[in-house]
């Protein structure tokens, strides 16, 4: 498994040059090769390239490590690893000088090239484009070597709980659990759960209230949506690789569905209709206005009192202290829902941040492996000083988390857990809404009516 980082040298080539050649870390300096210049005067070389295109470039070089995982490999099939992958990415184009580290529980290899080409006179474009191109081209050699690639599971956890590129709106909802890109991705896991066939998927994405537009991806709308209206495409990047329309198709004839995903939420909506409310009679205008009116108040009043005590009985209530009792007992249990709400939020919240801190660690754990060995290297430090406190923070924070000792693949389904939980909580949070809303109704209309009539039953 080769791990791959990069990083801008804006001042310490020389001495960055002169850490990666070093001989106890490369076999007596047998694992060092370069292309078009000389490793020990490749510092010169490069400054000399970068005047000769009459490059005005801040950046010296890049610094490229590919790390191996422990025991997997051998130093010299690291070494022509790397020389394979300064073949592909860098095309012949820029100087380079590779080193092969064998001093660590690992094999890694040093990469440092020019950052203007000698070809082009152009400087080295890095971004995440770029980034993910030398991931892949790394992660190739590997499988052709019969080494393992990197770990994808951090990579399917941010794919579909991604914040990147999120709007601050967007985010904060994605926080709380209300983001519609959220939801969307729960309507599609609930529809296929519910489904035999695509085109029966299709129906039940209907049913749960989105419109539908089939093209090159597949799109989704829902009628309710309160934003600019467009449909929202299931590409991997947007809503992530179980999204997707091939990956739709799959999980829908997948035997083991129901075991992922909980079957028994729907995301049909209840038609509602405000109840009636009666009409206090006292010292109403209207009623003293209007004989008329009177009449119709007192069969309105009937009439509603006469539901308002059919609901009650619906729930058992036969008496005024009854639903006096139901409705504080309502109360404290729609208090206890949203009191696991928020501990399930803290939950996945803690869990999200073990998630990231684990990442960062392991994508740092070379640079500060070689900072620790050579403390009083200032200019490394200042090289790379932004990692190396990102490494420490996040190594401090995880060990305070009791999440610690689990990986990102356990982590993850945890987290997966705790949404789906969540989501429970949250419908039978809206039902007993719905439930302390309607008995407050009841007593609301009952108190107008015994007031109205000075009866008590």
């Amino acid at each position: 498994m080769a791990v791959t980082k990069i990083h801008p040298i804006e001042k310490t080539l020389h001495l960055a040059l002169n850490y990666i050649m070093n001989a106890d870390k490369t076999d007596e300096k047998i694992l060092i090769s370069s292309f078009n210049c000389n490793p020990n005067t490749a510092h010169l070389e490069f400054e000399q390239t970068k005047r000769e295109c009459n490059s005005k470039a801040k950046i010296l070089a890049r610094h490229l490590i590919q790390s191996f995982a422990p025991g997997e490999t051998t130093p010299e099939l690291a070494h022509q690893i790397g020389l394979d992958l300064c073949a592909k990415i860098l095309q012949g184009k820029y100087e380079y000088v590779l080193a092969t580290h064998i001093d660590k529980g690992h094999l890694h290899n040093h990469i440092i090239f020019n950052n203007v080409s000698f070809e082009t006179g152009r400087a080295y474009q890095s971004n995440k484009r770029s980034y993910h191109q030398i991931r892949a081209v790394s992660d190739e050699l590997c499988k052709e070597n019969d080494l393992s690639v990197i770990d994808e599971n951090y990579k399917r956890f941010k794919s579909r709980y991604s914040t990147n590129g999120k709007c601050y709106i967007e985010y904060m909802e994605f926080k709380k659990g209300s983001s519609w890109k959220n939801r969307l991705q729960l309507a599609i896991d609930k529809a296929i759960i519910k489904s035999a066939t695509y085109e029966e998927f299709l129906k039940t994405m209907e049913a749960f209230g989105y419109e539908i537009k089939i093209g090159k991806y597949l799109s989704f709308r829902h009628t309710d949506k309160k934003d600019s209206g467009r449909f929202t495409r299931t590409k991997a990047n947007v809503l992530g690789e179980d999204y997707t329309k091939e990956r739709i198709k799959e999980r829908i004839k997948n035997p083991n569905k129901h075991k992922i995903y909980n079957n028994e939420h729907l995301y049909e909506k209840n038609s509602y209709k405000k109840p009636d409310t009666i009409i206090g009679i006292k010292n109403n205008e209207k009623i003293q206005a209007s004989k008329g009116y009177e009449v119709w108040a007192g069969k309105h009043n009937m009439k509603t009192m006469a539901s308002s005590l059919n609901e009650m009985r619906r729930y058992g209530i036969n008496s005024y202290e009854e639903l006096e009792l139901k409705l504080k007992n309502a109360a404290s249990d729609r208090q206890q829902l949203l009191d696991k709400i928020k501990q399930a939020e803290q939950e996945m919240k803690s869990i999200y941040s073990a998630i990231e801190n684990k990442n960062t660690v392991s994508k740092n754990q070379l640079i500060y492996d070689m900072y620790i060995e050579d403390k009083e290297n200032i200019a490394f430090y200042e090289e790379y000083r932004p990692q190396i406190i990102a490494y420490e923070i996040a190594l401090k924070e995880l060990k305070k988390s009791k999440y610690h000792t689990l990986s990102i693949t356990d982590l993850s389904g945890k987290y997966a857990t705790l949404e789906q939980e969540k989501f429970k909580l949250m419908e039978d949070y809206a039902s007993q809404n719905s439930i302390l809303h309607e008995l407050q109704h009841a007593k609301k209309n009952t108190d107008i009516y015994l007031d109205n009539h000075l009866e008590k039953f």
